[in-house]
């Protein structure tokens, strides 16, 4: 079994899971990490200095998104992402995200203020081109208007599609789409919510969700 050796934890993960999962995101992304080669998770975990336990939680999230397979008492082995599983989960979220759009324009004052406010948290990490600041705020915004809908199952299945997709491949920033032009795509939809007008927010969530569907197969398609 061989190991790359410059795989390094990323400080800013919220868990060691999520750094172990981000580490060897990286490392498939850079080349470091290569197809048909079976590495050992004991060695991954002496590596980056942590327990196994952490180690596979983070592979068994990269197993799920597509990007390795777990090969049982032997380790892993790296797969090549796919612009079809981008696919898929676009398709999911158009399932879900735009009917719960249209939905959430029924929502209480309260429910549509928080709305307003993550988008407005969104415009203000824009202004700043603070990416940290901006994609929470975004999730927050998508999260909100499943909520509003009434359906908190619909709102996990969301988040956990979303944390596949930054797994998957870059955020389309990487397609030279800036944070102005995304807070842009949401506040049609925002203001439809706002306005109680459930068509147009639901027609506003689609469009949005097809746009950025394709930039990530295309992100995928030009690595």
């Amino acid at each position: 079994m061989l190991l790359v050796p410059s795989l390094t934890l990323p400080l800013e993960a919220p868990t060691l899971a999520d750094a172990v999962a981000l580490a060897v995101r990286e490392g498939i992304a850079a080349g470091e990490l290569a197809p048909d080669i079976t590495y050992s998770v004991y060695q991954l975990a002496d590596l980056l200095g942590i327990s196994r336990s952490p180690v596979r939680e983070g592979l068994l999230r990269l197993a799920e998104a597509g990007l390795v397979e777990i090969r049982r008492n032997r380790g892993f082995r790296v797969l090549p992402p796919r612009a079809h599983d981008v696919e898929e989960i676009v398709e999911i979220r158009l399932a879900l995200e735009p009917p719960a759009a249209r939905k959430a324009a029924a929502g209480t004052e309260s429910q549509h203020a928080a709305i307003q406010a993550a988008l407005d948290a969104m415009a203000a990490a824009a202004a700043r081109d603070d990416e940290a600041a901006f994609w929470p705020a975004d999730r927050s915004l998508h999260d909100l208007l499943l909520q509003a809908a009434g359906n908190t199952r619909a709102a996990a299945i969301v988040a956990q599609l979303r944390s596949t997709t930054a797994l998957l491949g870059p955020p389309t920033t990487a397609s030279g789409r800036t944070l102005s032009e995304i807070h842009a795509e949401h506040e049609p939809v925002v203001a439809a919510v706002l306005a109680r007008d459930a068509p147009a927010a639901e027609a506003a969530m689609r469009a949005h969700l097809e746009a950025t569907g394709r930039l990530l197969v295309a992100n995928l398609g030009a690595r």
